[in-house]
């Protein structure tokens, strides 16, 4: 499965619904969202709690299927794959990094980075070498051996980021990535997202931060499932 070409798009969304079912409602996460993200763009999402930004995010990573509509990242569409296939399309080709960070409690911090390159079929001692060079370069390298729990938030954070880089994907998806954080260490994250913008990766934000806004080549704004602008 070959990336797409530069120029082309990265990411296609055509008229995506996704609807749930609570008790005996249901609930319109996303509305109709036609949405087109070019390779190398650097995007953001913003909105109110509840507008539908993580669903999106869940949507685009293979995480979640739209109850209506076509996904299409990379070229290939996404919304038809057998759940194997697009495990295996994920894991090389999107980076996820979680609002709850999502990392393996009983793994070290180069353990969970080691662990994402293992499940993309890459082995030996490179990859130790590999997480210890990406955590050096979201400045944690002296944090190698440390478990999540030893780790502050943003630490923690930070990681999630070095792991989310591991297999040098294309796509990153990033959800809320300073929610949790306090300012000077929200700055760290703004930090490693300018490296990323350098590094030409087409990269959706979810985010309320006006600094990241800042960076973005565009900005979304969601509501009630929807998208704005």
């Amino acid at each position: 499965m070959d990336d797409q070409k530069p120029g082309g798009n990265a990411i296609e969304l055509i008229d995506v619904s996704k609807t749930y079912r609570v008790d005996d409602r249901t609930v319109n996460a996303l509305l109709e969202i036609n949405m087109e993200i070019s390779t190398g763009e650097f995007v953001t999402a913003t909105g109110p709690s509840g507008a539908g930004k993580t669903t999106l995010l869940n949507i685009v990573g293979g995480l979640d299927k739209p109850t209506e509509g076509e996904v299409r990242v990379l070229g290939l569409t996404i919304s038809e794959l057998e759940e194997d296939v697009l495990a295996a399309f994920r894991c090389r080709r999107i980076g996820y990094v979680f609002q709850s960070y999502n990392l393996v409690s009983t793994l070290t911090a180069a353990e969970n980075i080691e662990f994402a390159m293992e499940l993309a079929g890459s082995h030996g001692e490179n990859i130790t070498e590999k997480a210890m060079v990406l955590l050096e370069t979201v400045g944690l390298k002296e944090r190698a051996n440390h478990l999540p729990g030893q780790l502050s938030g943003g630490e923690q954070q930070r990681v999630a980021f070095a792991r989310a880089l591991a297999n040098d994907p294309p796509i990153l998806l990033i959800d809320e990535p300073t929610a949790n954080l306090d300012d000077s260490t929200a700055i760290e994250i703004v930090r490693i997202l300018c490296l990323l913008k350098g590094k030409a990766k087409t990269v959706l934000v979810t985010t309320h931060d006006r600094r990241i806004v800042r960076l973005a080549d565009r900005c979304l704004r969601m509501s009630n499932g929807k998208i704005e602008t």
